[in-house]
């Protein structure tokens, strides 16, 4: 089994990466971190980087999760491998470019590519953020999944990953006691589908609210409160249709005796306030 321990960046491919980095900084409330060639590295917490903007095609994007250490890093790409998945091993270049001591990168069934991690860097110095929307973590991140049944049974059969909730196919996994660190949502292709920022409080949340319409920014759902974590949320687009969300007051599961729920695939089972998602992989 392989032993998933945290989060650790987003790679995202963008068109325009001065706009992308400008609504990151501005909109969203991001520190840039280190520009590097063609890539920036911006953050909203004390890892070294949440996102990694890179100046590419806007399809190629890549999740990072954290494993504990080589050994068991050695250990999931042999895993990985007897399952047939192939693993390619960062060379110290690509290590540098992920300011992570090691990693291995692979792809689940739908063709997300996944990069295990070994001791990310952290920050040196505190988060200060360009706009002051209260971010306090990455928390989690939604992925695309041409079969949500298939990659779920991957996750859950490979990885200490189980599923808290479900809401129609769409599975809400997690490795620890946050609700959901990744979901699956149906879709025809594979991809970064939202990215989360867990927000200290509500006022944040709603005070966001109305600086993003003031900014014109599109609201695509919310606010609103999820009937399966029980966060209140915000979802908003950005540059290259990527969806980022801040959120708060995420359900922290620390009961062996828990049972998932199934929800059915509806706008009331994703917001309990009666808000509809303007969000193609949130609409049945």
């Amino acid at each position: 089994m392989i032993e998933l321990i945290d989060m650790t960046y987003v790679r995202l491919g963008t068109a325009d990466i001065k706009a992308a980095v400008s609504f990151a900084t501005e909109i969203l409330g991001l520190q840039i971190a280190h520009e590097e060639d063609n890539r920036v590295y911006v953050r909203g917490d004390d890892r070294d980087h949440n996102i990694c903007y890179i100046d590419d095609d806007p399809s190629l994007n890549a999740l990072g999760m954290e494993v504990k250490d080589i050994g068991a890093l050695d250990s999931a790409a042999t895993e990985l491998a007897a399952a047939g998945i192939a693993v390619k091993r960062g060379n110290q270049k690509e290590c540098a470019d992920r300011r992570v001591t090691d990693f291995i990168a692979f792809c689940d069934p739908t063709g997300n590519q996944i990069e295990l991690t070994v001791r990310p860097f952290k920050a040196t110095r505190r988060y200060f953020p360009t706009r002051d929307a209260g971010i306090n973590e990455f928390s989690h991140v939604g992925l695309r999944s041409t079969d949500a049944k298939i990659d779920e049974s991957f996750w859950t059969s490979l990885f200490n990953v189980r599923a808290n909730d479900w809401i129609g196919p769409a599975g809400l996994l997690s490795f620890d006691k946050v609700h959901h660190r990744f979901a699956l949502f149906p879709s025809d292709r594979p991809g970064i589908q939202h990215i989360n920022f867990q927000v200290d409080s509500i006022d944040d949340l709603m005070r966001s609210y109305y600086y993003l319409c003031g900014k014109q920014v599109h609201i695509v759902f919310g606010p609103g409160r999820h009937a399966t974590s029980g966060a209140m949320f915000l979802y908003f687009e950005g540059p290259d249709g990527m969806v980022y969300e801040y959120s708060t007051g995420v359900r922290l599961i620390d009961d062996p005796e828990y049972r998932p729920r199934q929800f059915p695939f509806t706008p009331e089972a994703f917001c309990v306030w009666g808000a509809v998602p303007d969000i193609p992989e949130f609409k049945d």
